[in-house]
């Protein structure tokens, strides 16, 4: 063989070694981060979305958290990714950027240790129906032997939450031996209990079966397979320089050192908390499972596994899924509008990941709400983020039933104008040249978050020359029962409190005025006191020979359903102004027109209608934005349940004032939860659900004091009837707890002497129904001539 060809042999071997080693390297090369791309090329307005922006912005002015980071992935792309405010204000002040790296706290249940169980069970070295002292045989004693793995991820193994603090002196080894030696509270299966505990229990069995603790195996099988390198238990110094700070230990403030006491006593890794991530990577990790465990070509988990761990699993009062959050008392940081298959998970130094496979959605939430002093609250807003990432969905893309039924994809039939946008369009030509009056508050505001104020004080040929505001003040700020008068910093107007020495417009407010002007946004309920406002003005520009100009909007519950007694004759107060039923099903304009109709008032009445807007239409179907109408009044979903839970709140019941979900939860100190929440369900009503719950106040009814009751859940909202509901509960409460409840309020609200005698009297609720039927029918047929929209 010549020299010249053994040259081109061994360039051509060496050239195949380089080729084959290169191929080697880019396949073992990280998977490639997710692609960002405009919302629309996933089917998903970018409008909607910027709705975002001013609700985390009011968090931050509510110091409910120092700063967070948002993202929302949806078709496998980046549509929403965005810092707020600072990952730390002590003892010097850092910005928040969108990289920033936070100590997920009980995130780390189901991203870590639940995948890694999940991963183990694939590898066939365990099965989650193996009892844990298979596999753990010192975990087994005092009765704990038939505890199983499954039970463990659904928070079902009968363990007490978490165990004293002290139990973690020393090394991790003694820590465990003690949590072996724990007393089960309850039988496996018979409750759902939250624990930390069986989590620390979990991680060791990683350790057991795999041979590798847990924050290696989560690295090598999980984390490190799918590019997630800003992701993992212990982060290195590097890592900890761009870490959200928490809170202080030993004097020291901790930056990428775990949070959770016991975690940190056991040396930075547990099965319940430990792991430190960013957004972009837990965005990989909802992608992997949205993508049925694979990503960018790597597969974690076989789609089969994935289906098992976040199926949901009926458990004593809620669903879970294998490690994940479905629908529990837990699930104030989930989405409205998430579809039933949706799963998720929070954590305590304030971090939310929800995932939904039908919406093809997630939402990723994190902030360091617990810093600087541990007293943030982040979970209703984490909720609201993710009620507006689905809200933001309008393709034909498929979706649930209940969700088509919420007419979320606007677009697809026009947009939803308020009696404002409809004015400014006309060129507020119904009140050309006139002297106006405007009764407002924060809800005023156009399509586009401009305030009515501003509107008409701009406006060409009208004289805005004062303001008139309702309960809770002009920016619907204050829980107080009187106001007094203020003035407008941007205006220089003066405000005339329509709550405070007066409620009803004096001679004096009128003065030189030819024009009252009505924009509140009211929420379908007859005792919530706007409309009580706009009626007493109508009776005040009636008697003062004024005109009244109502700025429709739509009734957020929808303007279909009606229900409840209609107040007695009689009994008219400001908390019950005309004789409506509980719920009424109209808008403030038509009701309006019924007032001046049946109260006589011959009032020269305009109503500028909404375009638009349909009865069936819940809020979320109209794109506007929504509006805190009161302090408690901050979702959609506590509009929906007001008119049932309200009507009980004039007795010695809690309803979650004070709480970051009033109008959710019910309760008081003499409440037995559980009893109340099994007898509610044994009353079969639809669309709803009651998990027993335990809550302290931190104002208003109970403040301080530690309160019994259930949560309600609305889990089909076509379905749910709130006024029926709230009955139920006053029906069972009297049957339960005749001697406790105080019910000598209770018709203060209700407005029926019949119905509150009824429910004393151990009535039915057929009965109670059927007793009320015949003026709600009347009423039904009182108010057809005056509905606006069909």
């Amino acid at each position: 063989m010549n020299s010249t060809l053994m040259r081109r042999r061994s360039a051509g071997t060496l050239l195949a070694v380089v080729v084959a080693f290169a191929l080697g390297q880019l396949a073992a090369a990280a998977p490639p981060r997710l692609p960002h791309a405009d919302p629309a090329t996933v089917g998903m307005s970018a409008g909607r979305l910027a709705v975002i922006d001013e609700i985390v912005a009011e968090g931050l002015r509510q110091e409910r958290m120092p700063g967070a980071v948002v993202l929302v992935v949806r078709g496998g792309r980046v549509v929403y990714h965005k810092a707020f405010g600072n990952r730390q204000v002590k003892p010097t002040v850092e910005p928040m950027t969108v990289d920033t790296l936070f100590d997920l706290a009980s995130l780390t249940k189901p991203v870590a240790t639940a995948t890694s169980i999940m991963k183990l069970s694939e590898q066939g070295r365990l099965h989650p129906r193996d009892a844990v002292a298979k596999h753990l045989p010192e975990f087994g004693r005092h009765g704990k032997d038939a505890i199983t793995i499954y039970q463990l991820l659904t928070h079902q193994g009968g363990l007490i939450a978490d165990n004293a603090l002290a139990d973690y002196a020393g090394e991790p080894a003694k820590s465990l031996e003690r949590i072996c030696e724990l007393e089960p509270i309850a039988a496996p299966g018979e409750r759902f209990v939250y624990t930390d505990v069986g989590y620390i229990v979990l991680g060791e069995v990683v350790q057991r079966v795999s041979g590798l603790p847990l924050d290696e195996f989560a690295k090598k099988h999980v984390f490190e397979p799918l590019g997630m390198t800003d992701t993992g238990f212990k982060p290195s110094a590097e890592l900890a320089v761009r870490a959200a700070t928490t809170q202080q230990r030993d004097g020291r403030w901790m930056k990428g050192e775990v949070h959770d006491p016991r975690a940190w006593r056991l040396g930075g890794v547990a099965g319940h908390a430990g792991v430190f991530s960013t957004a972009d990577d837990l965005a990989i990790y909802a992608q992997m499972l949205l993508g049925g465990g694979e990503y960018a070509g790597v597969r974690v988990l076989e789609r089969d596994t994935v289906e098992t761990m976040t199926t949901a699993c009926e458990i004593p009062g809620g669903l879970r899924g294998l490690g994940w959050d479905v629908r529990t008392g837990y699930s104030s940081n989930r989405g409205d509008f998430f579809s039933s298959r949706a799963f998720g998970h929070g954590g305590f130094t304030g971090t939310a990941l929800w995932i939904d496979p039908e919406l093809d959605l997630a939402v990723i939430f994190l902030s360091n709400r617990v810093h600087p002093d541990g007293k943030g609250s982040v979970n209703p807003l984490a909720g609201r983020i993710g009620t507006i990432a689905a809200a933001a969905i309008d393709d034909d893309m498929p979706r649930s039933p209940r969700a088509r039924t919420r007419g979320l994809p606007v677009a697809a039939r026009g947009i939803v104008l308020t009696g404002i946008d409809v004015l400014a369009r006309d060129n507020f030509r119904p009140l050309a040249g006139r002297r106006i009056g405007l009764i407002t508050n924060q809800t005023g505001v156009d399509r586009s978050g401009r305030s009515t104020v501003e509107l008409l004080r701009t406006a060409e040929g009208i004289e805005l020359a004062a303001l008139f505001s309702p309960e809770h003040g002009f920016k619907g700020e204050l829980d107080q029962s009187r106001i007094a008068d203020s003035r407008d910093d941007t205006t220089g107007l003066r405000i005339y409190s329509l709550y405070g020495a007066t409620r009803e417009p004096t001679p004096e407010m009128l003065q030189g005025l030819d024009t009252l002007v009505f924009d509140i946004q009211d929420i379908g309920t007859r005792f919530y006191t706007y409309i009580s406002t706009m009626g007493l003005a109508m009776r005040a520009a009636a008697k003062h020979k004024l005109r009244f100009v109502v700025l429709d909007r739509p009734n957020p519950i929808g303007g279909r359903d009606i229900a409840g007694p209609v107040l007695d004759e009689g009994s008219e107060s400001f908390v019950a102004f005309h004789r409506l039923p509980v719920r009424h099903g109209m808008t403030a304009g038509e009701l309006a027109r019924l007032f001046n109709e049946e109260l006589q008032l011959g009032l020269d009445l305009e109503v500028v209608r909404c375009e638009g807007w349909r009865r069936e239409d819940y809020y979320d179907a109209t794109g506007l934005t929504w509006t805190d109408p009161s302090p408690n009044m901050r979702s959609l979903r506590q509009a929906v349940l007001y008119p049932g839970i309200g009507l009980l709140e004039t007795t010695n019941l809690s309803v979650g004032r004070g709480t970051d979900t009033p109008f959710e939860v019910l309760g008081a100190p003499w409440i037995d939860g559980r009893k109340l929440a099994a007898a509610l369900d044994e009353a079969a009503l639809s669309g709803v659900a009651f998990v027993p719950v335990s809550f302290t106040p931190e104002a208003s009814k109970y403040a301080g004091e530690r309160c019994g009751g259930i949560e309600i859940i609305v889990t089909d909202r076509d379905a749910f009837e709130p006024v029926r509901t709230g009955l139920e509960i006053a029906r069972q409460l009297r049957r339960l707890s005749p001697d406790d409840w105080n019910t000598k309020q209770l018709n203060r609200l209700l407005g029926s002497r019949l119905t509150h005698d009824a429910i004393l009297a151990g009535k039915s609720q057929g009965e109670i129904e059927l007793l009320y039927k015949p003026e709600l029918d009347d009423f039904r047929r009182r108010r057809e001539p005056h509905l606006l929209y069909r």
